[in-house]
């Protein structure tokens, strides 16, 4: 592949409620579920970006994500399945699809996030990289992204393939694209069946139909269990059945197929190989078990990657909430919003110096700070020397800062990716004193969004490690003197 994979659509935030039920609600006949567990995972296009890098290819997701804690949760959850977030803002909530589980058996399902919000428009490094991709997947779910004017004329002017995932509520494909991915029941609703039309006539039909209507070069009709239907420019449709029964959790089973055709695509693969492929690969993702058996380890684990606040003398300053009011608030007003991070252990005149000139560069200044964990595996098991709760209200107690997140993971780059900062932040120290901001690791992440990365200058002399190692230092004494 000469390029990444680009998934463009609307991500949600999919969560697993499992528990068990031995009694009815005493008010109301209905059952009670007591939870046993909850998993969360990136849902939507979302979902579709994890199983692709889930398969060794470089992802590149391009979504809108919402200034609250769905959207930190999102970020952290792609960022630890190894997708590369080229994050649009979004007014408005992040969507959430919450499935309440016994026995392996969905009881309800409880959506929230209210009416989509509108996406914001993309930065030059979006464009670009659509425009360098081996293939494109566009995953709508119906919530705004595949709506944008300026995401859908750099769609149409690609290259490479372009796989289009529609839902009802979501725009026309682009005109060209390769393959359209509509399941039965969205075909039904896009082009409505003649009365007395058999299963494959009526999906034969409609899929000529979206194929003329969107030029499109081919059309795959996904038919659940029984495999998919593939129309193209001959008059006669392909049928892929499924290699063996698949009876199962099929949650996701779309967004399986059509990672898997999309990256078949990308390898060079005929459209009716990628849709033999893709049936192969949805029909075995249900049979062993869905998607809570197909995600790897760190996106079904639920931990919460950013702390929600702290008790005690500026704990209000600290965590998701207060983050994500201060960031509306300032965007609201057309500010700057200037963010920068470390393990700030040992908080000492280099740090404080280099807090003050960064506040100085916008209209509020947010610090992303290392955990616990997270220090420990920069530094080693002896630091940090103070608890991320004591750091993060003695960084909060500066004027110079606004609000402070604490994060999990050994660089800021999912935090970064939610709070899509206008300008990201460092100390004049950084690579070896030269002040150069292309060996900044976060700088490539600034452009995705097109965000600035500055160094500010650097009181010399100030190191928590070399203020560690003095402390600890024997004191000289007189020889002779015991």
């Amino acid at each position: 592949m000469r390029g990444p994979v680009v998934v463009v659509g609307d991500t949600l935030l999919d969560r697993d409620v499992e528990g068990v039920v031995n009694r009815l609600c005493p008010d109301s006949p209905v059952p009670v579920l007591d939870e046993t567990a909850a998993t969360d995972r990136p849902g939507g296009a979302g979902l579709a970006a994890v199983f692709a890098a889930a398969q060794g290819a470089e992802v590149v997701l391009v979504t809108a994500l919402a200034d609250d804690a769905g959207g930190a949760r999102l970020s952290a959850l792609l960022a630890a399945a190894g997708v590369l977030v080229y994050p649009l803002p979004l007014s408005g909530a992040t969507p959430e699809k919450i499935r309440l589980r016994a026995r392996g058996r969905v009881l309800l399902r409880h959506d929230r996030g209210g009416v989509p919000g509108e996406p914001g428009q993309p930065s030059d490094e979006v464009l670009r990289v659509i425009g360098a991709a081996s293939a494109v997947l566009v995953s709508d779910y119906g919530r705004g992204v595949a709506r944008q004017p300026a995401l859908r004329d750099a769609l149409a002017a690609t290259r490479a393939p372009v796989v289009w995932d529609p839902h009802p509520r979501g725009p026309a494909a682009v005109p060209g694209v390769h393959l359209a991915t509509p399941n039965e029941s969205e075909v039904r609703e896009l082009v409505p069946a003649l009365p007395g039309t058999s299963r494959l006539a009526a999906a034969s039909r409609g899929a000529q139909g979206l194929r003329r209507r969107w030029r499109a070069g081919a059309v795959a009709v996904t038919l659940g269990g029984d495999g998919a239907l593939l129309c193209h420019a001959g008059s006669t449709p392909l049928v892929v059945p499924t290699p063996g029964s698949a009876e199962g959790d099929t949650c996701g089973a779309g967004d399986r197929f059509a990672a898997a055709a999309s990256l078949a695509l990308a390898q060079g693969a005929l459209v009716s190989e990628a849709v033999q492929v893709a049936v192969a690969e949805a029909s075995a993702y249900v049979a062993g078990g869905g998607v809570a058996a197909a995600l790897p380890p760190p996106v079904g684990t639920r931990r919460e990657p950013v702390r929600a606040g702290l008790a005690g003398p500026g704990g209000d300053r600290v965590g998701i909430a207060p983050v994500a009011a201060l960031l509306a608030e300032v965007r609201a007003a057309g500010g700057t919003v200037v963010a920068t991070g470390g393990c700030f252990d040992l908080l000492h005149a280099g740090h404080v110096a280099t807090l003050q000139a960064a506040r100085q560069l916008g209209d509020c200044l947010i610090v992303c700070l290392n955990s616990d964990a997270s220090v420990a595996g920069l530094k080693g098991p002896d630091r940090p020397v103070m608890s991320e709760g004591d750091r993060a209200r003695l960084l909060a107690a500066l004027s110079c800062v606004d609000a402070v997140m604490i994060f999990d993971e050994p660089t800021p780059e999912a935090a970064l990716s939610w709070l899509r900062p206008d300008i990201w932040v460092k100390g004049g120290d950084y690579a070896t004193g030269g002040g150069d901001t292309t060996s900044l690791p976060e700088a490539e992440v600034l452009r995705r969004w097109g965000g600035n990365t500055v160094v500010v200058p650097y009181l010399d002399g100030r190191s928590t490690t070399d203020m560690i190692a003095r402390s600890v230092a024997p004191t000289p004494t007189r020889e002779g003197v015991r």
